[in-house]
């Protein structure tokens, strides 16, 4: 019987420099044994490059292409930097990816200015051929570290694995060919005992065409590689020693959550939490492969473990609550219309018109007159309420937050629900929406209240 793999998944602040490489290059070797595959190695950019990438599109429109190209030479160097310190071939291999990688970035965004910025397909399909370089190259680096230290490890081109539908710049994987190419691309090489590095956020059409997942979205590519081989666990290596009970930006006593359910760990995900990806949940569900959250820069921390279930609540009903999560940064639309005209097909219209749009919203009231929605402050929003008109009168509050309370059986009476539905309703008299299910308590707030709440809520649940 085969051993199953490991898949480790390293995000840009465990990348960040040569130390960073080098801890994750032993953090992968640590993993390797004799009478079984080597792990799989997922990587994000380098922290920093994939912003750069972005930016480097809207200054070629301001100041042309080869401006927007000299502006990533730091970040390339970063690159060369790492390398150099491996020694003389190491270099020599670098230089030539990134001498390709910069002659390629050039044609795209000349290519870019060339076309009709109306063209929001081709634009969409521009940027995500070159946001795909930070993964890239860092997969190719961390090879290239691989090799020095004595592993043999061989970059796969993630193109090659991950297939998704063309939705450019938050495609969706399909499930079975990506499984089935990832197998075809992996298999061999574990086979050969070689370690295989490749990108995360990044795919493929059918046809070939570079597309991207949505940022942050590598964790979503480590648990569909685990999915497609059958892995033994999904390691997410950041720099933290996993989930917590809450942001620690905000509650410097939030301390990390040992255990955690996939639904418990996909709400806070939704919820905002940095270090989840909303959807790399899904792949591993049906073969219940575990993943752990681990901290590449203290190793030894146990981390998070996010499996099928959690342990059962203790006897303290606060023990429901695993974490208070929070996401900024929303705005709220109402549309207002005629009770007739809402009682016949009125949620249906609106909803068609988001999905038009390619926006994500939640439906956060109904009245007889109506519906409150959210949704997140940075979608294109002159057009979207523009065809809401058609609908009825629209009405946008901004800076809204949502703030929730995570833990399965939430929706089970108890007397720490009362409390938190109290100390809501203390910071904000007047909740514009509240929604309790088995798995949240969820509140739609004011963006300037989220601090403080936060505070008071984990105060009241985790430090009494």
């Amino acid at each position: 019987m085969s051993v199953p793999v490991t898949v480790m998944k390293f995000g840009g602040t465990s990348l960040e420099d040569g130390p960073g490489f080098a801890r994750v290059a032993e953090l992968l070797r640590s993993q390797e044994i004799d009478d079984g595959p080597p792990p799989i190695a997922v990587v994000s950019a380098m922290s920093g490059v994939t912003d750069a990438l972005m930016r480097s599109l809207r200054l070629a429109q301001e100041d042309g292409s080869a401006s927007a190209a000299r502006s990533l030479e730091p970040h390339f160097d970063r690159h060369m930097e790492v390398a150099r310190a491996l020694g003389a071939t190491a270099a020599s291999t670098m230089r030539q990816l990134l001498e390709t990688a910069r002659k390629e970035i050039v044609e795209l965004l000349e290519a870019d200015r060339r076309d009709d910025t109306s063209s929001r397909s081709r634009n969409a399909i521009t940027r995500d051929a070159i946001s795909s370089y930070g993964e890239i190259l860092s997969a190719h680096l961390l090879r290239l570290v691989l090799n020095e230290y004595g592993s043999p490890a061989s970059y796969v081109d993630a193109r090659r694995c991950i297939k998704t539908n063309g939705d450019y710049g938050n495609a969706r994987p399909l499930g079975l060919e990506t499984a089935l190419h990832t197998r075809a691309e992996l298999q061999s090489l574990l086979n050969r005992k070689r370690l295989p590095v490749l990108g995360g956020f990044i795919g493929a059409t059918i046809d070939g065409v570079t597309t991207t997942m949505g940022r942050g979205s590598s964790n979503h590519t480590a648990t569909l590689v685990s999915a497609a081989l059958g892995a033994r666990e999904t390691q997410i290596w950041t720099d933290v020693n996993g989930v917590h009970t809450a942001d620690p930006s905000l509650v410097e006593q939030a301390r990390t959550i040992s255990h955690l359910s996939y639904d418990e760990a996909e709400e806070i995900a939704r919820l905002g939490a940095k270090v989840l990806h909303q959807r790399m949940f899904e792949p591993v569900r049906a073969q219940q492969i575990p993943i752990r959250i681990r901290n590449s820069q203290s190793p030894r921390a146990e981390g998070t473990l996010i499996s099928a279930q959690s342990p059962s609540p203790e006897a303290s009903p606060t023990q429901t609550i695993k974490a208070i999560a929070h996401r900024n940064h929303l705005i709220r639309i109402d549309v207002r219309s005629t009770p007739a005209l809402v009682a016949n097909g009125f949620q249906r219209s609106i909803e068609a018109i988001f999905n038009r749009h390619q926006i994500s919203m939640e439906i956060v009231g109904g009245t007889a007159e109506g519906l409150s929605l959210a949704c997140d402050e940075g979608v294109p929003l002159a057009a979207l309420v523009q065809e809401l008109n058609q609908c009825g009168s629209v009405e946008v509050t901004r800076s809204r937050a949502v703030v929730g309370c995570v833990g399965e059986g939430l929706n089970s009476p108890s007397d720490a629900v009362n409390r938190m539905t109290e100390i809501l309703k203390s910071f904000d008299s007047t909740l514009e929406w509240q929604k309790i299910s088995r798995i949240n308590l969820v509140s739609l707030v004011d963006a300037g209240l989220v601090g403080q709440l936060v505070k008071r809520l984990h105060h009241e649940i985790f430090e009494q």
